[in-house]
């Protein structure tokens, strides 16, 4: 059948009965991104079906990891700089239609990660069964890149389903799994995967008739009136969520669902140009600038094996507790010290909720509980491969601690400490191998924080660094090296935002509106919200530690809070009063104005921070800042990073703000050393240059 065509992409075969099974298998890679020339070869083979006309048609995957995971992002770079976006999207519209208007039965059979245009694929086949499994995954994330979805997608999923379902689905960008895909009408069957193929054979032969519920919900939910009054009340429950001036991709894709009609043909060209529209936009860049940085960060330490297999933490605190429980959760074994047992229970007992919600079956939590031990007198430091200490914030029981546990560590076992704050040349003063000493410093929370802080010091051996790294990937983290200096990457840039916005408070101006103010520039929560969640406790903690070596002082008023016993959120009262876990922001008068400069005298000095970070090589560029920054603080992703907002707004622009803001308020403000570098100016080489607007 496909005689004289040959395929680097595709593997194709024809059994007995006719049927034509397709395998899309990307060469040279370990996953299927959808590149042009796998769009292209795809077009050979449907034109030769259409002739053809087999029995049916299967299209399934060849890789291990998944069905396909989207779009070839790095090519999509390349079309925005070249402004061929258009053309390039009617392409794989038109491939994926063809698909479409086979003249026989087609079935996608799916599993692993099935994405973006993954996803567009399979909705251009007639049926879709999936593999019964918690690796599969269907789902539309393109409005997480600043687009949405352009081969069809937009077009066929809300018919397909019903655009009440489908609208949440491209809107939020979450994927499904195997099972709510099935109740959604996404895919026709599951299968266990041993059984996916023959399965796939089977729905060819006896194809699933949609339920009437569904087919009737498809067409009242598409139909005009229907679009004219879902489309307002759509566009108000996101417009809740996000601004349509940091994040347009959304609010777009509702326009082209409310404006496509019947034809299929209408709503392509409708998606088509849409996207071609979004591409363009500082927010499309800047998030697939943010997602390449993610991938960068996940390749770190690949290729390594990081010889860990038992690990031990010591410090049962939120911290090391969650930690321990987080590694457990993924497959190590843990002993989890703490001076007592009624330390440690709490941290036992939370991790069983973590792993209840998580893993569901009784038999997979009691196998994560199984890994992860009460271990009061120690006894698991012995046999680690690492240790993690997680105990209070004091450097002289820091090191005390080293020199009780050390000497009991097996050859090249890595010690490393969850400090947030204390240079490690201060804590690896007496240590005897601080060669395999560094900093792992997680995030709180750490199920729902990325990034991992892999903390450097003069005297670390490389080999301990990439080690680390690898350990980190397997955990499904996001790690970037720092170098040890106070604060490291993210507290050193965040503290001067929380220091200068409790200020403002001290200064009279009410917390939601300095809470408004730095969501109104895109963080993802306010900051004094953000200090309550975070305990004043350790934002004083911290503050006292970096507030020298910043050139800063911390704000009245945090002292007498603490004095009272109001650390915030865990307190139930802070700078906030909290009920249910959530704050009772007070009302703020609504004649009450605030200084004009409010936001700049916040977000100003975490990006000075920033400039001086990359100056003293806290990171290795640019880019490993920006990355560190939006995954450590959530800074705003759509402008990119702190870096790359100095290069969108300006260098002179934005150092001459920060002089304006040191005349009025004082010289904390003055722009701090590193202003000159050539970094600022340019993005790093090897990275997509700027799409402009």
């Amino acid at each position: 059948m496909f005689e004289g065509l040959r395929f680097n992409h595709w593997k194709t075969s024809v059994d007995d009965s006719g049927i034509v099974t397709l395998m899309l298998d990307r060469a040279d890679s370990s996953v299927n991104p959808i590149s042009r020339e796998v769009l292209d070869e795809l077009a050979q083979i449907v034109e030769r079906l259409a002739i053809e006309k087999p029995a049916g048609v299967i299209v399934h995957s060849g890789k291990a990891s998944g069905f396909a995971v989207g779009a070839d992002i790095k090519e999509f770079v390349r079309y925005a700089e070249q402004d061929t976006v258009l053309e390039n999207i009617r392409h794989g519209q038109q491939v994926f239609e063809s698909l479409a208007r086979l003249p026989c039965p087609t079935v996608a059979a799916v599993h692993g990660a099935c994405l973006g245009g993954g996803t567009e694929l399979i909705l251009a086949c007639r049926q879709r069964i999936a593999a019964d499994d918690e690796r599969t995954r269907i789902g539309l994330p393109e409005v997480m890149l600043g687009i949405h979805p352009g081969w069809g997608g937009t077009a066929r999923l809300p018919r397909l389903i019903g655009a009440t379902e489908a609208l949440p689905i491209m809107l939020t960008g979450r994927p499904l799994s195997a099972k709510r895909a099935l109740a959604l009408g996404v895919v026709d069957r599951v299968a266990p995967p041993a059984e996916l193929l023959a399965e796939a054979r089977a729905l060819l032969r006896r194809p699933h008739a949609r339920p009437f519920a569904q087919r009737a919900k498809a067409w009242a939910t598409n139909c005009w009136p229907a679009r004219q009054i879902l489309a307002p009340m759509v566009v108000k429950q996101t417009a809740a969520k996000v601004r349509k001036e940091h994040y347009p991709a959304p609010f777009a894709l509702i326009d082209v669902w409310q404006r496509g009609g019947a034809s299929i043909q209408q709503r392509l060209k409708l998606e088509a140009r849409s996207v071609a529209k979004l591409a363009q936009t500082p927010t499309a860049h800047n998030l697939i600038r943010v997602f390449l940085l993610q991938e960068r960060l996940k390749g770190a330490g690949g290729g390594v094996d990081p010889g860990i297999r038992r690990v031990h933490v010591v410090g049962a605190g939120v911290m090391g507790g969650d930690i321990a429980a987080w590694a457990a959760y993924k497959g190590y074994e843990v002993t989890l010290q703490d001076r007592e047992m009624k330390f440690v229970q709490p941290a036992l007992d939370r991790a069983r909720g973590f792993f209840e919600k998580k893993l569901k079956s009784p038999d997979r939590v009691e196998a994560a509980m199984g890994r992860l031990r009460a271990d009061v007198e120690g006894a698991g430091v012995a046999g680690a491969d690492l240790a993690i200490e997680a105990i209070y914030e004091n450097a002289q029981a820091k090191r005390e601690l080293y020199a009780r546990i050390e000497p009991q560590f097996k050859a090249q076992e890595i010690l490393a400490t969850n400090t947030s704050s204390i240079p490690l040349d201060e804590l690896r003063q007496g240590l005897i191998a601080p060669q395999r000493f560094l900093g792992l410093h997680f995030f709180n929370p750490v199920a729902q924080m990325p990034l991992v802080e892999v903390v450097r010091h003069d005297q670390l051996d490389p080999a301990m660094e990439k080690r680390a790294l690898a350990f980190c990937k397997a955990l499904g983290k996001v790690p970037v090296a720092v170098k040890g200096t106070p604060g490291f990457l993210v507290n050193r840039i965040l503290m001067p935002y929380l220091l200068e916005a409790l200020r403002l408070y001290s200064e009279g101006v009410p917390g939601p509106v300095l809470d408004r103010e730095a969501r109104r520039f895109g963080m993802p929560m306010g900051p004094i919200e953000l200090a309550d969640t975070v305990g004043l406790d350790v934002c004083a903690s911290v503050g006292k530690e970096l507030a020298p070596f910043l050139g800063l002082e911390l704000p009245p008023g945090i002292e007498d809070k603490l004095e009272t016993g109001k650390r915030g959120k865990k307190d139930g009262q802070g700078l906030y009063v909290w009920q249910d876990g959530k704050p009772v922001k007070p009302e703020v008068d609504p004649d009450y104005a605030p200084p004009p400069d409010v936001q700049d005298r916040m977000i100003l000095p975490m990006i000075n921070e920033a400039v001086a970070c990359l100056a003293d090589g806290v990171v290795d560029d640019a880019d490993l800042l920006d990355a560190g920054v939006i995954f450590g603080t959530g800074f705003a992703p759509f402008r990119g990073g702190p870096i790359q907002y100095v290069r969108s707004e300006g260098v002179s622009t934005v150092r001459g703000r920060l002089e304006q803001l040191a005349q009025r308020h004082g010289e904390r403000f003055l722009p701090k050393r590193g202003w000159d570098t050539p970094a600022l100016a340019t993005a790093t080489t090897g990275n997509p240059s700027p799409v402009q607007p």
